[in-house]
């Protein structure tokens, strides 16, 4: 019966061990993934700034604030976009991220597929556009100079995180209270190796104790011994 209880002890700190690994690992890489984005927002912003509007980061994110690109892409979806070098790259079906030059919604960022071409006058070319949700076309073409980048991937859903982080709630519970978890984890673990150091030293310490003992012991048999062989000569 007690061995039972041994073994189902075990088994329980076994899981409880692995389910706080994979706890402790999840939210380091959350952190690590958090904390990269924000390192790579905060280069891009520098960059800009010195170098204003001539600036086009290779990569960018944009979150999708709108239903026109569903059920593509979903409203609160997070879309990472690649730079082109030639409107030509672009192919028709692929998805784009443009500023609009629409007088509705003029200056904004809008993404939707290419569903065709246009030549100017002055022989340049300008993507077609419409939203795979939308039953016309986009009012306005768009010019190789306003297309930020291709969409080449869809993150679901991430945009709801975004939002929730930016509330003082969502930034304790994602971001403060899961490092305060890994920095206590890490002093109970310092604690653990401390106590477990002074316990071999304990037990190295009564281990020498009984060593002494022991000596202390043989030499007093030897003592004993000689003495009685001692006594043994004079009889």
């Amino acid at each position: 019966m007690k061995d039972n209880i041994d073994v189902t002890h075990y088994n329980f700190k076994g899981l409880f061990k692995y389910i706080s690994t994979v706890i402790s690992w999840t939210i380091f890489l959350l952190l690590t993934l958090i904390c990269l984005f924000l390192g790579y927002y905060y280069i891009s912003v520098r960059l800009y700034t010195t170098k204003g509007e001539k600036y086009e980061p290779l990569f960018s994110v944009y979150t999708v604030v709108s239903e026109s690109m569903e059920p593509t892409v979903d409203k609160f979806d997070v879309i990472v976009n690649t730079k082109i070098d030639d409107i030509k790259d672009v192919k028709i079906n692929d998805v784009i991220t443009f500023i609009s030059t629409w007088q509705v919604n003029y200056g904004m960022t809008v993404t939707h597929r290419v569903v065709g071409t246009k030549t100017l006058d002055d022989g340049s070319t300008c993507l077609v556009t419409r939203g795979d949700n939308n039953t016309a076309d986009d009012q306005t073409c768009v010019s190789e100079s306003n297309v930020i980048g291709v969409v080449r991937a869809v993150v679901p859903g991430l945009g709801k995180l975004q939002g929730f982080l930016a509330s003082g709630f969502g930034w304790l519970l994602i971001i403060v209270f899961p490092a305060l978890y890994i920095l206590v984890k890490d002093i109970m673990k310092i604690f653990k190796l401390v106590d477990e150091d002074k316990k071999e030293k304990n037990k190295k310490e009564l281990n020498n104790s009984k060593e002494d003992r022991k000596e202390k012991k043989q030499i007093k048999n030897n003592r004993l011994d000689i003495k009685d062989s001692d006594y043994d000569d004079e009889e």
